[in-house]
């Protein structure tokens, strides 16, 4: 009975590899779980209550639940037929699984784990146990005892790894990996089970052994191929076809050394990689995550001396709406890393990536994301809308060069027309940059373009925004005549150090603080990383907050404009109500109020509807400034009307002058 107990206790509470515990508050609130009688579970229950519920007949542990939305939820699941003593049973499932007098033999050599029994019974290849596993049913708990199993097995064996044992250890794999079992991951309390069992399989693949001839070992979720390489080799490559989805289609994925990174080997050397179908899926669902694995993960050993390797991955899904990221699994932090690998090449059907496998990358494959993110009717309005947005703008500039003299005679309208200049230029230029930085975008990356588009981009945009913020500042001096101590030179002077300076300074830090460890582009565009640093709060921070100034803006505009309409006649209240409206009108596209749209778009980037008509007002931001600030200007039109009639007058007088000349020619001597 002792060595019972000892040998249980060494076998299943033994540490794993080292391996991130993810969503560590889920966790500690099902260690929260109390046990009570059967059948509470089926009564009444009130939300985030929990309970636990003895597994099935014939099978050992309990299923814990948690009470959501009135309805009870199963959220772990322990329930087991296999243990560490009958595991070895013969005909294991023709007697009841959990007899009284389990037997076991005491081996000579006083066996401390399992594995060591395993090593004893069948050391040539582990099929002693492949009968059992295979026959036992892929219920949460049956799966953590195997993942246990493989990782002992894969740290205890660091030797005499032939293609027996290999074959053997993929069957026992195999039998976990199965499609049908991937919402079972789900409900194993150790959500780190399925690193573990990628983890342990890549470990134990590491110490394969091959002789003469290639390894070729395949399996219906896991398939494995090893070969023997050397500095002389034209080129290596690895071809696998595999089921998915539980459909006849198969999906191929391909591993290809170039030769010049053959030619790095300096002694003849090993590779090998494994192909899996379903454990991404598993990945997942035990982890919770986001993401969905959108072609095989091919994992690949090779020789220190190799840095760089192709994949080419047939995607699952054939989507060209979703995006796709080439990714490598991170060993130590449990999730997948965008900076091991770099997409080269992308169609619908497939996906080239370049990768660097290490230590910390041995699993690669390729992600797709889990929203439409892009629409054909997005890109045509932004283009069309980017188009006039320039254009207008230009127009702009133009205009306010031609009636400078006469609209800027005071110190108030100076001040303003300089913003509105200031704010037409920024935006031009961002817009031009936008363009350039998305003429860089998609599978093959300029990388330092893609980085200076971004950060003038960025900085432009910013400096859309500080402008606008300069605007409203202004508008209150013009309201309360906050400011009017200072001379016209002060003011200016502060206008451009808040329009220019203040971006400048946010956009530096970002690129100085992100671009260092590859965090301050996006991996599929010239744009500000969100997923690994978040550098896209440098511009979403500031730009909201200028919004909420210019809202306060507009709100005390209002309340000024009815104030002074107070106590007049009717005929004076339409009128104000009228000048209300206008200034609503001009300050709403001109003070960017219209980016607050995009908060329903990061709230809800779903819905396309939101993304529609933040498209549109923001592209035609450049169309607003000309119309609202420009045109419906008053006293622009009148300095234009000025500019025209004076044309006239000078054509006309050049007209008369010359017709003068034609009619009276100067005589000559005789």
């Amino acid at each position: 009975m002792t060595h019972t107990l000892v040998l249980y206790y060494l076998v299943f509470l033994l540490p794993t590899e080292s391996c991130r515990t993810l969503y560590q508050a889920t966790s500690k609130s099902k260690e929260k779980v109390h046990a009570r009688p059967h059948g509470v579970c089926d009564g009444v229950c009130t939300d985030n209550s929990q309970c636990t519920q003895p597994c099935p007949p014939d099978t050992q542990g309990n299923m814990g639940f948690s009470c959501r939305k009135k309805t009870w939820h199963k959220i772990t699941d322990t329930c087991r037929t296999l243990n560490a003593l009958n595991i070895f049973e013969e005909n294991l499932y023709s007697v009841q699984p959990f007899a009284e007098n389990v037997k076991i033999n005491v081996y000579h050599g006083k066996p401390d784990t399992i594995t060591d029994i395993l090593l004893q019974k069948c050391p040539t290849d582990l099929s002693c146990v492949i009968k059992n596993i295979q026959q036992s049913p892929r219920i949460p708990g049956n799966i953590a005892i195997i993942v246990q199993l493989l990782h002992n097995i894969s740290t205890a064996i660091w030797t005499g790894i032939d293609e027996a044992k290999m074959q053997s250890y993929s069957t026992i794999a195999n039998h976990i990996l199965n499609s049908k079992s991937i919402s079972n991951w789900t409900f194993i309390p150790d959500r780190n089970s399925s690193c573990v069992l990628l983890h342990s399989v890549n470990s134990f693949a590491r110490r394969l052994y091959i002789d003469k001839h290639p390894v070729d070992i395949s399996d219906v979720f896991i398939h494995t191929m090893g070969t023997t390489i050397s500095g002389d080799n034209t080129e290596k490559n690895f071809t696998f076809s595999m089921r998915v989805n539980d459909t006849s289609n198969e999906v191929t994925g391909r591993v290809l050394i170039s030769r010049d990174e053959l030619r790095k080997v300096t002694s003849p050397s090993q590779v090998i990689s494994i192909a899996f179908p379903t454990i991404g899926a598993i990945l997942e669902a035990s982890l919770l995550e986001n993401v969905t694995v959108n072609g095989l993960v091919l994992s690949v050993i090779l020789p220190k001396e190799l840095k760089r390797i192709l994949l080419i991955f047939d995607k699952i899904s054939k989507s060209e709406e979703r995006r796709t990221q080439c990714v490598g699994w991170h060993s130590v932090e449990s999730r997948w890393d965008q900076q091991a690998c770099k997409m080269i090449q992308e169609d619908s059907q497939q996906a080239v990536c370049k990768c660097r496998p290490s230590k910390l990358f041995t699993s690669f494959s390729i992600l797709m994301s889990p929203h439409i993110l892009e629409s054909p009717i997005l890109t045509y309005i932004t283009y069309v809308g980017l188009g006039i947005s320039i254009c207008s703008l230009i127009l702009c500039l133009s205009i306010e060069v031609l009636v400078w003299s006469q609209v800027t005679k005071t110190e108030i309208t100076y001040l303003r027309h300089v913003c509105i200049v200031n704010v037409a230029t920024t935006l031009l230029m961002a817009d031009v940059w936008f363009i350039v930085a998305s003429l860089l975008s998609g599978p093959v990356t300029h990388h330092k373009g893609c980085v200076a588009a971004t950060f003038f981009v960025h900085f432009f945009y910013l400096s859309v925004f500080f402008w606008m913020l300069a605007k409203a500042l202004l508008i209150l001096y013009g309201i309360m005549i906050v400011f009017h101590t200072l001379p016209k030179s002060v003011l200016v002077a502060s206008l451009f150090s808040l329009g220019y300076g203040c971006p400048l300074v946010i956009a530096g830090i970002t690129v100085a603080a992100t671009e260092p460890g590859k965090g301050y582009l996006r991996p599929e565009a010239c744009w500000l990383n969100w997923d690994m640093t978040r550098a896209l709060l440098a511009f979403v921070v500031p730009a909201l907050a200028i919004v909420a100034v210019n809202l306060i803006t507009v709100t005390l505009v209002i309340v000024k404009t009815q104030r002074a309409a107070i106590g007049n006649s009717m005929f004076q209240e339409v009128r104000a109500i009228v000048r209300i409206s206008k200034n609503i009108a001009i300050l709403t596209p001109l003070l960017g109020l219209t980016w607050g749209f995009g908060v329903a778009t990061i709230i809800n980037d779903r819905t396309l509807a939101f993304h529609i008509i933040f498209s549109l007002l923001n592209a035609f931001q450049g169309f607003f400034i000309l119309v609202f600030g420009t045109i419906l200007d008053p006293k622009i039109r009148e300095a234009l009307k000025g500019r025209v009639a004076s044309a006239k007058w000078s054509s006309r007088i050049s007209e008369n002058v010359s017709s003068e000349f034609s009619c009276h020619p100067t005589k000559g001597p005789s």
